[in-house]
């Protein structure tokens, strides 16, 4: 299937929340598109800046993603995931991925507005749809440091000012969390939803437990990002093989039940968004 726009994935995923999931290694985007052929629900594969980073470079992994979704009969997009400057997001448009995130959070308001506005009008002159991150104003974590939380009138503005499609908010989740113990501010969600004019995303999806993101989707969240909880899956397969057999040393051997784990994880996050 020709590789879907964020908005038209948004639409087909109402009144549910659109899940999106950070890929590392093929076995996750070929899991996370196994999962949307089977609950068929639309999905997005993201890529990255440290993923980029981890791998010395992003076209590899970037046109893979971008192959296993256009070959997959699911309905997908390849998104860039937070990338702090102007040449990655010129090398993922120059690859072919039409949505991209540029992420000055950890930017004072006013240059996170400047560079903001200006990549945005570099990514709309070619027809790419872009996300920002509005939160805290500086501290080294960005919009998603513990206790951080996005103020409505500034999003209005920041939106106004920027042009951006889609803003990513601090209502109380953080990344990279192992326990899915964080609470989400659904009041200042749903407060959010009333006033911005363009769709909200939650970061660092995989701290918060299951009632909490429907809660979520349900006070108007609108693209859902994990991340984590697919890498501790994954993890745990992978260190479950090798335990059980210390003398295992093809990587298929292992890869192939945590590409698995993965499948199973990414389905079970898709149902519940439905």
């Amino acid at each position: 299937m020709p590789l879907i726009s964020i908005p038209e994935l948004i639409a087909a995923a109402r009144p549910g929340g659109l899940g999106a999931f950070n890929v590392i290694t093929l076995e996750h985007a070929e899991a996370i598109v196994a999962a949307a052929e089977s609950t068929k629900r639309p999905v997005v594969l993201q890529l990255s800046e440290n993923t980029a980073t981890h791998r010395r470079g992003i076209a590899p992994l970037a046109l893979a993603c971008l192959r296993i979704a256009a070959d997959s009969d699911a309905a997908a997009a390849v998104h860039l995931d937070h990338a702090t400057g102007a040449e990655l997001i010129h090398t993922a448009v120059d690859l072919g991925i039409r949505s991209v995130m540029y992420d000055g959070s950890a930017l004072d308001y006013a240059d996170n507005l400047a560079a903001t506005a200006a990549i945005t009008a570099w990514c709309h002159d070619r027809g790419v749809h872009i996300e920002a991150e509005l939160g805290e104003v500086g501290g080294k974590d960005g919009a998603h440091a513990p206790g951080a939380r996005t103020d409505p009138d500034e999003a209005v503005e920041f939106v106004r000012a920027t042009g951006v499609d889609a803003l990513a908010v601090a209502v109380g989740s953080s990344h990279a969390m192992h326990t899915r113990t964080a609470e989400l501010d659904n009041d200042l969600i749903a407060h959010l939803a009333a006033k911005v004019p363009v769709p909200l995303v939650l970061h660092g999806s995989s701290g918060v437990p299951d009632q909490g993101l429907r809660a979520a989707v349900e006070h108007g969240m609108t693209k859902i990002n994990i991340a984590t909880r697919l890498n501790i899956r994954m993890t745990t397969a992978i260190r479950t093989c090798l335990t059980n057999d210390p003398r295992l040393s093809d990587p298929r051997k292992y890869l192939t039940p945590a590409r698995a784990a993965v499948q199973s994880e990414v389905e079970h996050f898709l149902r519940l968004l439905a």
